[in-house]
């Protein structure tokens, strides 16, 4: 465990959050892929088909929390998001990716949505799901957002 994994534990704020958990293998889930940085399995309801959240292990608050440090993880989320799609036989082509935007996360742990097809998405799903909305920014959105061009 790192010193900032450690250091969350013993103040008690890693083991309260269901996310931090998880990657800590201390709550159920059906991890399709984990690694030194991130954990990925599938969402408990899903928009469609293949819908999976990809989580830092270390517990960041939510997406408007990042500074520009954060790019080069940003990016690591969205390749990885490719690579796990693939190996769960979707396509990263007909993929939505997205993170909820604060007030409009109900876990307060950045978490990257990887769903596909977008086509087989519902209608509500569609409204939650929606990309650049005041609830929920693609990557690049983020990105932008990092680098101060919005």
């Amino acid at each position: 465990m790192s010193t900032a994994s450690s250091q969350l534990s013993q103040s008690g704020e890693r083991g309260k959050c269901t996310f931090c958990r998880i990657c800590d293998g201390l709550e159920p889930s059906n991890i399709v892929h984990q690694d030194e940085e991130f954990v990925v399995f599938p969402d408990i309801r899903p928009a469609a088909p293949h819908h999976y959240l990809i989580l830092p292990r270390h517990h960041y608050r939510d997406a408007k929390s990042l500074t520009e440090e954060h790019i080069p993880m940003v990016e690591k989320m969205v390749s990885l998001s490719k690579e796990v799609l693939t190996a769960q036989g979707g396509s990263p082509a007909t993929a939505r990716l997205g993170f909820h935007w604060p007030p409009f996360h109900s876990i307060s742990h950045l978490h990257l949505h990887i769903i596909a097809p977008e086509d087989e998405m519902g209608f509500i799903a569609r409204g939650i799901f929606k990309a650049n909305s005041f609830w929920f920014v693609t990557p690049e959105t983020v990105m932008q957002r990092l680098q101060g061009k919005l």
